[in-house]
């Protein structure tokens, strides 16, 4: 079995990979590697709401046209269309500081873009875990050559070494959003203030998109927002929450 685990800067986090398989060599998942890192840099280059030539810093000054953009800016535009439409405007892009910022998606999204690449490329075995929005892959091989699914621990919000939920995950995404690494950032779309209907966030399934907006809507909706997920396309969908002003959590 071949393995490989790198991890690099880019989007202003850590983004961290470990692959592996048992069929390819270890300079086919050196160069798929390389392939994955150029892609998440060149997320960087087109998403970035930070650097002044980006596609959607462009967007955002009007200078272009959604029509006008890649392929790439093209598609989430159109999921976070998708995400508003789920989480009844909780998760809004458009309804930000400056216009259009897709970022509570994008990260989800190019995660499960390169899980994509590396299994493409031969790997069998996959987590990329870009700051907490994990994508995941055919399960990992333990000690005595078992494939079992990955355990992803949802830590406490008020203690990062307190693991309070542990999903078991062969194939398939999970988000978090929360204070861990930015603070209280996460706005309510319709009042323009801070997010108080959870402190932290966590939702599991198959889309790696579709978990990071959810998480971020979850943040806004709390409770309230079980409803959404009676929509089919959130059937299978698990979500863990934990309240913002008392020691409690609550799942979907």
């Amino acid at each position: 079995m071949n393995q490989l685990r790198k991890q690099f800067p880019v989007w202003g986090t850590i983004v961290d990979v470990d692959c592996s398989s048992s069929s390819v060599s270890d300079a086919a998942l050196d160069a798929a590697m390389a392939s994955v890192i150029t892609f998440c840099e060149n997320v960087d280059r087109d998403f970035s709401t930070y650097k002044e030539d980006s596609w959607i810093s462009r967007l955002r000054r009007g200078e272009v046209q959604i029509e006008d953009c890649p392929d790439d800016v093209i598609e989430v535009w159109d999921l976070c269309a998708q995400a508003k439409w789920l989480s009844d405007g909780a998760f809004d892009p458009w309804a930000v500081a400056g216009g259009f910022d897709p970022s509570g998606l994008v990260k989800g999204w190019a995660a499960d873009k390169c899980a994509d690449m590396l299994v493409a490329a031969g790997a069998e075995h996959v987590q990329v875990n870009a700051a907490g929005d994990l994508s995941l892959r055919g399960g990992f091989v333990d000690g005595d050559g078992v494939v079992k699914p990955w355990p992803i621990g949802v830590v406490n919000p008020n203690n990062k070494l307190e693991v309070v939920k542990v999903y078991e995950i062969t194939d398939g995404a999970i988000a978090t959003s929360g204070t861990y690494e930015r603070g209280a950032h996460i706005h309510d779309p319709q009042t323009g203030m801070i997010a108080i209907g959870a402190k932290s966030a966590s939702v599991v399934g198959p889309l790696g998109w579709l978990c990071d907006a959810m998480a971020t809507a979850v943040m806004v909706g709390g409770k309230d927002s079980v409803s959404w997920f009676g929509h089919n396309e959130l059937l299978g969908y698990q979500v863990f929450g934990v309240n913002r002003h008392e020691e409690s959590a609550w799942e979907i």
